[in-house]
């Protein structure tokens, strides 16, 4: 009792005194886009509550138009952008100026702006024009990883067949199956699923994953110089990510014991271990050993959870609407026959099956938010000015430059289509007939 009182007190003086400072550092609009008046110390929280901060901010587009400023926390000044015009705007007609990549800081402490998805500049062109390149030298997006797909899936259908018919969560499968074809790509590996030490890093995914995205997640966001010296769920959240990094340091060490310069890239580690070969005379290059971690760490996490969960969901809602599933049914065994896997080749002759994934994407919408941008130049943009300054990285108490920018995935957009809260297969279907893929079709969020 006595330590907490402690706490307590120690937390109310530290309120106080930021409190006191931030009364005489009020953000300045100047230019900037419309948004509501932040308050001392608390910035926007009472407009942004942890926990519905993507439905907080669609409620505020509504009232200061597709562009407009709210600030998570005291200092740290945020533009979102939410629409299919405004985003296509900005990525589009001003790619260079929107390029910089934003903080998240349940995950800077790990990733510390290493890695193809956390750099920045010449660091972050680097690593992902070679990231691409390798993937696709190894058969993403060819018939090579088509079939190590099928394979992975063939796996995962015998193994829910050993439930012979009993109820199950599918989740643990799902997410192993998806991780088997990051870890085939990115180590040269492929796990059993009653691998223990495979479970615990499907595990430490998915809690990393839903400790992002937790309310707590939302509120380290906005106050994580508040929330980093103090006991929490954030300190799991490391431990989550420890275990990961623990994972991919272990194969990166195996890979390294047996890797030789004259041999071909079988995965991604060994073609980042040649590069790190042919550039290790020089003094400035980016292909270090700590972005070789970051990268596989964060390939395996995001390819694992991301799709892991898609699939989950579209399952659900075959579940929710069994006459959707029968469809899809129907159509597979029509045009490709009993027993045959499916393929890209066959996108076209399964024009139901196609509006079915699209439709699970659309109502899941994953990532609406998609990950934080900043400004790399100060920008004119739609008569506004978005300035290239200090912002404060509160996790690691320095200023990173531009103003951050949340980009809504166009999920909410009402045009091309209004929105839709139902599972419609057959509407979708429809659209795509009239305008095929590649045209200016964006998924509506419930």
């Amino acid at each position: 009792m006595e330590a907490a009182s402690t706490w307590a007190l120690l937390l109310a003086l530290l309120l106080l005194l930021l409190l006191s400072l931030t009364l005489f550092r009020t953000p300045a609009r100047g230019y900037l886009p419309p948004g509501p008046t932040p308050l001392p110390l608390l910035g926007n929280l009472l407009q942004l509550r942890p926990g519905a901060l993507y439905s907080g901010l669609l409620r505020l587009s509504k009232k200061y138009g597709p562009v407009f400023t709210v600030y998570l926390g005291p200092w740290r000044r945020v533009v979102v952008l939410v629409g299919h015009d405004a985003v296509r705007e900005a990525l589009g007609g001003q790619a260079e100026e929107f390029s910089g990549r934003g903080t998240l800081a349940t995950l800077d402490k790990t990733f510390d702006g290493h890695g193809v998805f956390f750099a920045n500049g010449e660091r972050w062109k680097q690593l992902r024009k070679f990231t691409l390149l390798a993937l696709r030298d190894l058969g993403m997006g060819k018939r090579e990883g088509e079939e190590l797909i099928q394979a992975e899936v063939q796996n995962l259908v015998e193994a829910f067949q050993k439930t012979e018919g009993c109820p199950f969560n599918p989740s643990m499968l799902l997410a192993q199956a998806t991780s088997n074809v990051v870890c085939s790509l990115v180590f040269g590996i492929r796990l059993p699923y009653d691998d223990k030490e495979f479970q615990a890093v499907i595990q430490a995914a998915s809690g990393t994953l839903l400790g992002i995205s937790s309310p707590w997640g939302q509120a380290y966001e906005m106050f994580s110089w508040l929330l980093q010296p103090l006991p929490g769920p954030h300190t799991q959240l490391q431990h989550h990510l420890g275990t990961l990094a623990a994972f991919t340091i272990q194969q990166v060490q195996k890979h390294q014991g047996r890797f030789q310069t004259s041999g071909p890239a079988r995965d991604v580690v060994d073609a980042f271990l040649l590069k790190m070969a042919q550039e290790k005379q020089d003094p400035g290059t980016e292909f270090t050993e700590k972005n070789l971690l970051m990268t596989v760490t964060y390939l395996l996490f995001a390819g694992t959870m991301t799709i892991g969960a898609t699939i989950r969901y579209a399952l659900l809602l075959l579940l929710r609407y069994p006459q959707v599933q029968q469809r899809v049914r129907e159509e597979l065994i029509q045009e490709l026959g009993p027993g045959r896997a499916p393929s890209l080749s066959d996108r076209v002759r399964l024009p139901y099956t196609d509006a079915v994934l699209h439709e699970a994407q659309r109502l899941l919408a994953l990532v609406p938010m998609g990950m934080p941008h900043t400004i790399t130049r100060t920008t004119c943009f739609r008569g506004y000015t978005l300035p290239k300054v200090g912002v404060w990285h509160s996790q690691s108490s320095y200023l990173c430059p531009g103003t951050c920018v949340l980009i809504s995935l166009s999920l909410e957009d009402p045009h091309p289509q209004p929105p839709s809260t139902s599972f419609s297969p057959a509407s979708t279907e429809k659209q795509f007939r009239i305008e095929p893929p590649g045209g200016d079709i964006f998924p509506i969020l419930r």
